[in-house]
């Protein structure tokens, strides 16, 4: 099975990184109905911090940004989210062997999710601890050792912006465009 596919489907929701049932549900091989259903007969594996309910609010935000989750639009429950935790738990309350399967990769994903995120804050760090080295420096140098710390300071300054995440671009409509539906020249 692709990461890539998980991690696509891993969202931030409420400051956690989860799943939506429907997404865990396809994955595991079983119909949401089903996931939800062995989830409730198994409650006291799911503590808060394993599982939630989205709010209407939050729903609505997830059918937006997810072109995946539009078919929850129509959908008048309310979807769960799982976290690392609670995903493992609905995997082994599932005990199917695509579920128990699957449940590995989904770990996987999340771990690697985790391992970005602190090598990214070690990354800041570093950085900052070189930025604080460089302006100790420029204290104490003379204007020969000046553009080194410049051409430095440079340096650390594009490592940062590499590391912050790309603007999102709007996405272009799919289908065919009739010459009344393309904007004017020269009007915006």
């Amino acid at each position: 099975m692709p990461l890539a596919r998980i991690e696509s489907r891993i969202l931030l929701i409420r400051g956690q990184k989860v799943m939506i049932d429907i997404d865990l549900a396809e994955l595991y091989g079983v119909p949401t109905k089903r996931l939800n259903e062995q989830v409730k007969r198994n409650q006291e594996r799911f503590p808060a911090d394993f599982m939630f309910q989205l709010t209407a609010t939050e729903k609505q935000e997830v059918v937006a940004n997810c072109d995946h989750l539009a078919k929850l639009k129509f959908s008048k429950s309310l979807p769960y989210a799982f976290t690392e935790h609670g995903a493992i738990q609905a995997a082994n309350v599932l005990a199917s062997p695509q579920a128990i399967e699957t449940g590995v990769y989904v770990v996987r994903v999340f771990v690697h999710l985790r391992e970005l995120v602190t090598s990214n804050k070690e990354l800041a760090l570093r950085l900052d601890e070189l930025e604080n080295k460089t302006d100790l420096m420029s204290l104490k140098q003379d204007a020969f050792e000046h553009n080194t710390r410049v051409q430095l300071k440079q340096i650390i300054d594009t490592l940062r912006e590499l590391m912050t995440p790309p603007p999102t671009v709007p996405k272009r409509p799919i289908g065919f465009v009739t010459p009344d539906d393309r904007p004017a020249k020269g009007k915006k």
